[in-house]
């Protein structure tokens, strides 16, 4: 309930009081400015607070970090404006700082460090010790070679070795002791270590006795001393040898073990033998010695003193001569034999009578005589410049009458003789080799089915060709021109291996007898420039197409050059059943003229050799398909009666010759070996055969 209290009115003054006026004093500015005077107390205190605050800010941003430093008790000192150590740690600002640490007989380290971001830091720091000292001897032994890890020290005793701490290896060697091999762990940090080792000897001491006494002992070849003898001698095998003046030496291997001492068993030293120096004339000689063979003359033998030796001496063509012989210990002699030689009368006719006779390679003059020649084995040798020598090995016979006729050889004639009559590709065409002649190309203009360019031509072939037996087949071609096609007629393929190559221009065939002459190393006859033929060397033996002349001389010489053959298989029409493949009746639906009655069993072309030879042994020279040879197409022939020598065609010309009927020919005019056909481009019953002349 809320207390009732009555308004009273504030007590007003007495109306009595006099007021009083005072005068007005303004109020200084001055007095009324802040003072910044300072007193040393606020200072204390205005630090006090810059150092809070600094190690506040410091302690935020350190990072603590600690030094792992071995060995333990390593003094480490840091040195950046922002490191405090506290206890075993160090607070120190993010940064590059410099660190140095050094114990008693350790490297000191000194390094910049960067601590990182990272709140907790730890660097692990490895002092390195110092080198350490080594003492080392090799007991009673001195001067031995010292090697530490395979340098060099000097020689023992060594003192004060200096080296790194961790483990080494020492070699200790001295001449005819073992060489020892150890590791010493040495401390370092200045201390001070001593090894001492013991090297054993390499050698063993061995006894020699002889009888007789002072005879030499040779350990390899190097005098160790006179029996009776003891000597050191190095460990392994040694070639020894005990001498004495007159004796038989002693030799043996020994096998020495160090330091195993031993005694070799006495040796008994045998009188000498006697040195006999054999000699005959004739020497090499034959020699047994009491029924053994000993060897050839000049010979010296060794023979035991005191006994008698049988002596035998013996060589063919000479009477055997028999010897006896005794020797004293240590002599040397001599024994001298001139053997009686057996000989027989030789008669010796030879061709031409002015060549000389060699025997055993001595002139003995003219080679047509009567000669007395040993009964031995002899070389016979007949020589005459000009003339291949003749050489035999002969053996006369005492009491019988013989006699050698010999007649040598021209170098022409062995030239001939040497000349292979058929040769053999790398591509593996055979050819036959022709010595052709004299004859007369063409055909008389009363010939029936002559053509206007038959003319008659005297030929003389001079030199000696080679022509391949068959046309160059498809399977052949191929290793030159491995893309190439013969095609098809009328449904049947003209690309069978063993088909002759179709479809080939003059060109292509001339590229591939230039390829078949670089496979063999041989001079190319063809020159070109690319894939363009430009010329020919007439003098090349490299392979080539035939000459038109070459060509008939092979198809229609049959013996008599004078008579030739008109047709492949004689002078008249039809040909004979089964004679080659021709235009036939199998073709008469495709090919304009064919041989009525005739059928070979082949449309387009047969594999070469299907049929048989000429009478010159070539296949194929008329039928199957036609030909290129070498020349090209133009006038043929020289005016009047004049002679064509080796001929070789026009010097130039638009087409080449194609000689021989194919299985495309069936008319008198194509079946006449004197038919010539010309062109310049493939064609399917056109193919080639390859040629090449004889070389020197």
């Amino acid at each position: 309930m809320s207390e009732n209290r009555q308004y009273q009115p504030p007590e007003l003054p007495d109306d009595d009081e006099t007021i009083v006026p005072v005068d007005f004093v303004p109020v200084d500015a001055n007095s009324r400015r802040f003072s910044l005077s300072l007193s040393p107390a606020k200072i204390a205190v205005g630090a006090a607070l810059l150092v809070f605050a600094g190690a506040g800010w410091f302690v935020l941003t350190a990072r603590s970090v600690f030094f792992d430093v071995s060995p333990i008790g390593s003094m480490v000192t840091v040195t950046s404006p922002f490191a405090l150590r506290v206890g075993p740690r160090f607070l120190i600002r993010e940064g590059e700082i410099s660190i140095h640490a050094e114990a008693q007989g350790y490297y000191e380290f000194d390094g910049q460090l960067q601590v990182n971001e990272n709140q907790a830091q730890t660097f692990a720091i490895d002092l390195i010790p110092l080198p350490g000292f080594l003492d080392l001897t090799t007991g009673a032994v001195t001067d031995a070679r010292v090697t530490v890890d395979g340098e060099l020290i000097g020689t023992s005793p060594l003192s004060a070795i200096e080296l790194a701490a961790g483990e080494h290896t020492v070699s200790v060697s001295k001449d005819r002791y073992e060489t020892l091999n150890t590791t010493v762990n040495i401390t370092g940090r200045s201390t001070s270590q001593s090894l001492n080792l013991e090297l054993l000897p390499a050698w063993a001491n061995v006894e020699f006795e002889s009888t007789p006494p002072g005879a030499t002992v040779t350990i390899d070849g190097i005098d160790a001393g006179l029996t009776p003898l003891r000597t050191e001698v190095l460990e392994g095998d040694h070639d020894v040898t005990v001498k004495l003046t007159a004796h038989k030496a002693w030799a043996d291997r020994l096998e020495v073990t160090a330091r195993q001492d031993f005694a070799v068993p006495p040796i008994t030293l045998e009188e000498a033998d006697g040195l006999v120096m054999l000699r005959t004339t004739p020497a090499n000689a034959s020699v047994t010695v009491n029924g053994v063979y000993q060897g050839q003359t000049p010979l010296e033998l060794s023979l035991p003193p005191g006994e008698v030796h049988q002596l035998v001496f013996f060589v063919n063509g000479y009477q055997e001569a028999r010897r006896q012989v005794s020797t004293s210990a240590d002599e040397e002699s001599t024994v001298s034999i001139n053997l009686d030689p057996i000989t027989s009368t030789v008669r010796i006719n030879a061709t031409p009578a002015d060549a000389e006779l060699y025997v055993n390679d001595i002139l003995r003059g003219r080679a047509s005589q009567s000669i007395e020649l040993l009964a031995a084995s002899q070389t016979i040798e007949v020589r005459k410049e000009g003339y291949v020598p003749y050489t035999t090995t002969f053996i006369s016979r005492p009491g019988l009458e013989q006699q050698l006729d010999i007649r040598l050889m021209s170098l022409e004639e062995q030239r001939i003789a040497s000349i292979k009559p058929e040769i053999t590709t790398l591509n593996g065409q055979r050819l036959k080799l022709l010595y052709p002649g004299d004859f007369t190309m063409g055909a008389s203009r009363r010939e029936a089915g002559r053509q206007a360019n038959e003319v008659l031509r005297n030929v003389s072939l001079t030199k000696p060709f080679y022509l391949s037996l068959t046309e160059v087949t498809n399977e052949e071609f191929a290793a030159f021109d491995g893309e190439h096609s013969s095609g098809v007629v009328e449904g049947r393929t003209l690309s069978n291996a063993n088909q002759p190559v179709v479809q080939v221009t003059w060109e292509q065939a001339a590229l591939y007898c230039n390829w078949l002459s670089e496979q063999e190393g041989l001079p190319p006859f063809y020159q070109t420039e690319g894939d363009t033929i430009t010329g020919f060397n007439p003098q090349s033996t490299g392979y080539r197409l035939p000459t038109e002349a070459e060509w008939e001389w092979a198809a229609r010489v049959e013996g008599d050059p004078a008579s030739l053959l008109r047709f492949p298989w004689g002078l008249e029409l039809p040909p004979p059943e089964n004679h080659g493949n021709y235009a036939d009746i199998s073709a008469a639906n495709f090919l304009g003229r064919v041989l009525v009655n005739y059928n070979d069993g082949y449309m387009g072309t047969a594999p070469v050799a299907s049929f048989a030879t000429n009478s010159n042994g070539f296949y194929d020279m008329g039928g199957n398909v036609a030909e290129w040879v070498h020349d090209y197409y133009g006038a043929a022939g020289l005016p009047g009666n004049n002679v064509e020598f080796d001929p070789l065609g026009p010097e130039s010309g638009t087409y080449h010759v194609i000689k021989g009927s194919s299985w495309a020919h069936g008319t008198i005019t194509e079946l006449r070996l004197s038919f010539r056909d010309y062109n310049n481009t493939a064609r399917d019953d056109v193919g080639f055969r390859i040629a090449r002349y004889l070389g020197e």
